[in-house]
């Protein structure tokens, strides 16, 4: 079963197989993800072995949502021995999350 994610949004969305899913995950994708997703895929009478695929929409958006949706993914696609590939159906051994522009980075006061 393919499982695509993208969480550059408050919105996240997943789709496993044929089946789409969105989630108004807020503040609490950090969590929630990855019961949210384990939740659905028992929905599809499958677990986390009927995963045979993993795409990710790695950017642009939000900062956090990047992050935490590429640290699941990176681990499910290494601890699932399944293949990752970002949102250009590029093949990657691990996902890094595109924002879209350099990091705003205060300089430090002292």
């Amino acid at each position: 079963m393919k499982l695509n994610l993208n969480t550059s949004s408050s919105t996240t969305i997943l789709e496993l197989g044929d089946n789409h899913y969105e989630w108004d995950s807020g503040r609490n994708l950090a969590r929630d993800l990855l019961g949210y997703i384990h939740d659905k895929l028992q929905e599809n009478n499958a677990d986390w072995q009927d995963i045979t695929e993993i795409h990710f929409f790695s950017g642009p958006g939000s900062f956090t949502g990047l992050r935490i949706g590429a640290c699941v993914v990176n681990t499910l696609a290494d601890q699932l021995q399944v293949p990752l590939y970002n949102q250009r159906g590029e093949k990657m051994d691990i996902i890094l999350p595109e924002y879209g522009r350099e990091a705003n980075i205060s300089k430090p006061k002292k």
